[in-house]
């Protein structure tokens, strides 16, 4: 039996951002950023180890609304002319910087890395589920889904149908695209409320996610702290998150991102070149942007910054890898020597840190298991949720305490003075979206697709994101805007539903505008 077991846990998430109206979409854009940087990189790294038989276990947590995207032909056409436009970019960025070997390098690396990536979207047709499916049956990465639409449960679950509805849908979703259950869901923004735990058992859901406060004040304390799950009074697991792990990647001063031969995000030659050459691969208003290639490294503290140079930054996520091996097996023999089990160190993170944010982190991520691999002694095992569960079906029983990731953990992010004021609508429209599946559980036809339509408005208006974005400052108008369109296409059709005057034109533009879960059942509302 090996001394301790490591789970690595990528939640993957973005807000419905699917565009009918602008090929151009500012918001759609953080998906082709996210693809390009991080989903299809992720994707290599699991190729290459499943190729090389390199022993690997990885949680990963997709979401709903970013499978709905990835499985939507209309975001797949937009995201393969993006991807052409900066094919043809890096070409001539290639030829332009001919004569300067600093840059040259460094537009020849992203050249050869869109054009990988490009063949990589064409081999699966667009389709990401179908490469995430391939490597769910390869054994090595196990795939779970998240709240249907990210939908922060502790402030929108006022009404229990909600929480149900959110996590029905999401399940639904899971099996439709995957082909199987979720063994695992992430809570959005790992926001426990208990009682949540008992709607999660209803469909199957084995475990999930807290943060380390949420398991150390759980009731009562658990024996292990947060090196094995507790399970709830409804019998599904909690794992904790762990602290030193997460402070190593995460922290914004002395993480491993932070260090000064990676490359540096703020710097885009979207911005740095002559208008006239980059206009084509910028906003068509002119509004410049990034671009995606940027050719310096983080260099230092201040503005000032020097080339990138990808071989020392190779070097260095190798060597982080191996720092982060180091510790993971030092706290491991630490903690075996007080427990009378293998301890379990959870490290969950976001997946967009890992290429777009931190890009050199999927080559981090590699070097970290084929550095574990390699090693004569086996200093730990990584391992997922599920198979823990199969080798230690005997947990301790408590109820962890509401918590989430957020800032000081617990609710003050998504409800403070900037976004409280969506509660009321969200509370108020979920009432009327209960009542409504209540008096028609037999609905067909038009009726049948007018509240499937709200349910869908609902949902997408419930996503966690928006409160985020009002909160962080940054696209405010935008997530006001979405908060308020979802609302009032919900009371239209709503509306209408009782008027009984449903206009077929408008709930099919609705249905071709939102289209995400092509196949929900408004029903997943109804009071039980």
């Amino acid at each position: 039996m090996p001394r301790g077991y490591v789970a690595l846990v990528l939640h993957a998430h973005l807000p419905y951002v699917r565009d009918t109206e602008d090929e151009f979409s500012l918001a759609e854009k953080w998906f082709h950023e996210a693809v390009t940087e991080t989903y299809i990189p992720l994707i290599h790294v699991c190729q290459r180890l499943n190729r090389d038989r390199i022993p690997y276990k990885l949680t990963l947590s997709l979401s709903p609304p970013l499978t709905a995207m990835m499985a939507d032909n209309l975001v797949q056409e937009h995201y393969r002319r993006y991807l052409e436009r900066l094919r043809e970019l890096a070409a001539r960025e290639v030829w332009r910087t001919r004569n300067d070997p600093r840059f040259h390098l460094v537009a020849r690396m992203y050249q050869d890395l869109f054009e990988s990536i490009y063949r990589t979207y064409l081999a699966y047709g667009g389709n990401l589920i179908s490469a995430f499916r391939e490597l769910q049956d390869s054994g090595n990465v196990e795939i779970i889904t998240c709240a249907a639409t990210h939908g922060y449960l502790p402030l929108i679950g006022l009404q229990r149908e909600v929480v149900r509805a959110q996590v029905e849908v999401a399940v639904n979703n899971h099996r439709r695209l995957f082909g199987r259950p979720p063994m695992g869901l992430w809570l959005p923004e790992c926001a426990y409320n208990p009682g949540d735990d008992a709607i999660l058992r209803d469909y199957g859901i084995k475990y999930f996610f807290v943060d380390a406060h949420g398991l150390l004040y759980a009731t009562p304390r658990p024996r292990y702290s947060i090196f094995a799950p507790v399970y709830t009074p409804a019998g599904v697991a909690a794992f904790g998150r762990d602290l030193e792990s997460s402070e190593q990647v995460w922290s914004a001063q002395e993480g491993y991102p932070g260090d000064f031969d990676y490359r540096e995000f703020y710097r885009d030659i979207g911005y740095d070149l002559d208008f006239e050459y980059i206009k084509p691969y910028i906003h068509p208003s002119g509004l410049r942007l990034d671009t995606g290639m940027k050719y310096y490294r983080i260099t230092g503290k201040s503005n000032y910054k020097e080339p990138y140079v990808p071989e020392w930054a190779s070097f260095k996520a190798h060597t982080h890898a191996g720092n982060f091996l180091f510790n993971r097996e030092h706290q491991i023999n630490y903690l075996a020597d007080y427990m009378d089990r293998p301890p379990l160190i959870v490290c969950p993170y976001d997946a967009e840190l890992f290429g777009h944010w931190w890009f050199e982190g999927p080559q981090f991520l590699e070097s970290l298991f084929r550095q574990v691999a390699g090693l004569a002694h086996q200093p730990f095992t990584f391992i997922t949720p599920s198979e823990y569960l199969e080798r230690f079906p005997v947990n301790q029983p408590a109820t962890p305490c509401m918590s989430s990731w957020g800032n000081n953990g617990y609710n003050e992010v998504w409800l403070e003075g900037s976004n409280d004021w969506i509660y009321r609508h969200l509370h108020h429209a979920a009432d009327e979206m209960i009542r409504l599946s209540n008096q028609h559980p037999e609905a067909t036809g038009l009726l049948l697709r007018a509240l499937n339509q709200a349910a869908r408005e609902l949902l997408v208006a419930q996503s966690s994101d928006w409160a985020f974005i009002m909160k962080t400052g940054t696209m405010v108008d935008y997530a006001v805007q979405r908060t308020k369109k979802h609302l009032l296409n919900f009371w239209d059709l709503t509306r209408s539903v009782k008027n009984n005057d449903l206009d077929p034109e408008k709930v099919q533009a609705l249905e071709d505008a939102n289209n995400i879960f092509p196949d929900i059942n408004y029903r997943v509302f109804a009071s039980r």
